[in-house]
C-alpha cells in the first residue's frame, strides 16, 4: 500500500526514526532498541516509512537494514517552502500595514 509522505510523519515516533536513519543505516531490532515499544509496533512504523518511500531496504545477506532516502525528503521541503512563501507574504502585508498606521499616528 502506498502512503502519503505527510502521514510517515505525523507521528513522533516515525520522525524520531527518520533522524536516526539521516545519520546512519540501521537494522529493524537496533531501531527498535530506541524506543520503549514493542519490536511489532516498531516494525509497523517502519513499514509505514517504507510504504511511504521515506525509507528503502537493503538486504545484506539474512540482515535487513534500513536507510533513509534523501532525495524523498525533497517534497518536504517544496511543501514547506510553499507554506514559508505564502506566510512571509503576509508578514510584509503586516509590516505594511503597521508602517501606514505608524505613519498616519506620527503625522
Amino acid at each position: 500500500m502506498k502512503r502519503d509522505i505527510f502521514q510517515a510523519i505525523a507521528d513522533p515516533t516515525r520522525r524520531a526514526i527518520i533522524l536516526m536513519l539521516a545519520a546512519q543505516t540501521m537494522t529493524p531490532t537496533a531501531i527498535a532498541h530506541h524506543f520503549d515499544i514493542s519490536r511489532q509496533a516498531t516494525s509497523k512504523h517502519i513499514q509505514v516509512l517504507n510504504d511511504s518511500g521515506l525509507v528503502e531496504q537493503i538486504k545484506n545477506g539474512r540482515e535487513i537494514h534500513y536507510q533513509l532516502r534523501f532525495e524523498k525528503m525533497d517534497e518536504l521541503d517544496i511543501w514547506l517552502d510553499q507554506l514559508r512563501q505564502s506566510w512571509q507574504g503576509r508578514y510584509e502585508n503586516l509590516d505594511n500595514l503597521l508602517a501606514k498606521m505608524n505613519g498616519g499616528i506620527n503625522d
